[in-house]
């Protein structure tokens, strides 16, 4: 099959011309690299946006006013076309952080004059030459941390400026063979078939061994953090969330691909479940949940080694009726 260096070229110019663009030309090169009508997932509190010139002024403006100096550094890239899907579009996927002087408020967090970094992960559709759709995922919670403002309880695991793939190969600016894209999605749907509803019916930590190294790397969001081997992380995350939620949904993916020994998903939202027990230090309250959710993975051998998750947690407790960012930045 065709590769994707056209589709990755596109993005990368993109990459380079948002960094290089004051804040009045934001909306021009949105102009040029997408659709007029690009469909734009962020997370809260940005949300769905609708057409270019929405993200520009939405989006890219605020935050480059605020990150002055900003620049990518980016630790995945790889593309792929959706496995659920049959329109032949290629995704092209990154993860990393924007880093730069946090001089001026950025969604109501105050500023720092010091470095800082937002993590994120991002799929972009990409149709004749434009993108026409694009997930930008960002952990707000984690950069409100950097600047003393942390939004939530003591988390279960550990807050890290995460970095990149162990093995330092996550760019495939060049096209990687076939073959280890398809033996990194076989393992992502070996670990999405066992984890199916959480009712395997085999201990945890037995069901986790099915598909990942016993030295997995959890690399999770602020407000549970990052958590490191199976035993670890089946007690300060993959425990505590299942005992929190239940009745969960099959997942649903907009994009599922891989390419190289990396892979990644996302949905809006992934998954759904009701919260019947306490979770971050809040109460169970009534009703279903939804969790929009970017995956990424690095594959070793025939089982996962890596995994960097972003969980829209704002959101998670917006539903639940706590606007825990508001609740934050108006705090004295």
């Amino acid at each position: 099959m065709p590769g994707f260096q056209s589709e990755k070229q596109l993005v990368r110019d993109y990459y380079a011309a948002l960094s290089a663009a004051d804040h009045d030309a934001l909306p021009i090169v949105m102009a040029k690299f997408c659709a007029p009508d690009l469909v734009w997932r962020g997370y809260h509190p940005v949300g769905l946006l609708n057409g270019a010139e929405t993200v520009a002024t939405t989006f890219w403006q605020p935050l480059k006013h605020a990150l002055t100096s900003l620049q990518r550094r980016t630790d995945l890239f790889f593309a792929g076309r959706h496995l659920l899907a049959d329109d032949g579009a290629v995704w092209v996927a990154s993860m990393g952080h924007l880093m730069g002087l946090f001089d001026q408020p950025l969604f109501g967090i105050l500023p720092t004059g010091k470095v800082a970094m937002l993590r994120y992960g991002t799929f972009h559709k990409v149709e004749n030459g434009k993108i026409i759709e694009e997930a930008m995922y960002f952990d707000l919670p984690h950069l409100m941390v950097q600047t003393g403002q942390n939004p939530f309880p003591p988390q279960t695991a550990q807050h890290l400026v995460q970095p990149g793939p162990m093995t330092h190969g996550g760019l495939l600016f060049d096209d990687a063979p076939e073959a280890e894209g398809r033996a990194t999605l076989a393992a992502i749907e070996a670990m999405i078939s066992d984890l199916g509803s959480w009712n395997l019916g085999i201990p945890l930590e037995e069901e986790l061994r099915r598909t990942w190294h016993e030295d997995m790397i959890w690399w999770g969001p602020e407000g549970i953090g990052a958590t490191y081997t199976i035993p670890r992380y089946a007690q300060q995350h993959s425990g505590p969330f299942r005992a929190a939620f239940t009745n969960r949904s099959a997942t649903g993916h907009i994009c599922r691909t891989a390419e190289g020994h990396y892979g990644g998903f996302f949905g809006w939202p992934n998954f759904t479940a009701e919260h019947t027990g306490g979770f971050m230090g809040m109460p169970a309250t009534p009703g279903r949940v939804e969790f929009r959710v970017i995956d990424f993975y690095r594959r070793e051998g025939d089982k996962l080694a890596e995994n960097w998750i972003f969980i829209d947690l704002l959101h998670v407790w917006a539903q639940q009726g706590v606007d825990i960012l508001k609740r934050t930045t108006e705090i004295g």
